[in-house]
């Protein structure tokens, strides 16, 4: 990663959650994110959640001034779950549609812990990138050791030949947001040159 790409960072996608039951400290990573990327003056871009982590992000960017995208599909905003907050929400046709813009144009991937859907979505990133069809940075913020087990089981895929063991430098790991430039300074260049077609 050339060190001037920290000045051309624009847009962040953030990954994370919308239960209001998880522990505080996953709150305050939320948070500590939230004052990074509106430090640096990022525009982040979310799952358009007004509550749990998503509504944590959202509600100190927007007191704070930062710039703040949402990304809901339509069954969500008509049971409320949009944050009334965001000025720019995208409404999608469904939860597909929902993914895609969440990565479009943008310039790096931040995984918070989550459930099942921020799961998802950073899989899909990770095989997306695998595939060379996104090459931008995706870091994990491991809070407390929440992603020690999906860190385990991804190296056991390499360990197994389901991987290659370069296929490890497609993600960045970091315990806290703090870490989060650093994290993306570093990131290697990944794109259709890095696949080798035969061995995906």
């Amino acid at each position: 990663m050339q060190k001037g790409f920290i000045k051309m960072l624009h847009r962040i996608t953030v990954f994370c959650a919308s239960s209001r039951m998880v522990h505080q400290k996953y709150f305050d990573a939320a948070r500590q994110l939230a004052e990074i990327l509106t430090k640096n003056k990022f525009t982040a871009v979310y799952g358009g959640g007004a509550v749990g982590l998503m509504g944590a992000l959202a509600d100190y960017m927007l007191e704070k001034g930062g710039d703040l995208e949402g990304v809901i599909p339509q069954f969500m905003m008509k049971v409320e779950w949009g944050h009334p907050g965001v000025q720019k929400m995208i409404v999608t046709r469904d939860m597909h549609e929902r993914k895609e813009l969440l990565i479009h144009n943008v310039d790096a991937v931040v995984a918070l812990p989550g459930g099942s859907g921020t799961l998802e979505e950073l899989m899909e990133v990770i095989s997306l990138k695998r595939l060379g069809k996104f090459v931008k940075p995706i870091i994990i913020i491991n809070t407390d050791g929440f992603y020690d087990a999906l860190i385990v089981l991804l190296n056991k895929m390499v360990e197994e030949h389901f991987m290659r063991p370069d296929h490890l430098r497609m993600w960045k790991v970091i315990n806290h947001p703090p870490e989060l430039m650093e994290a993306i300074k570093n990131s290697e260049k990944w794109d259709e040159d890095a696949i080798n077609f035969a061995g995906l």
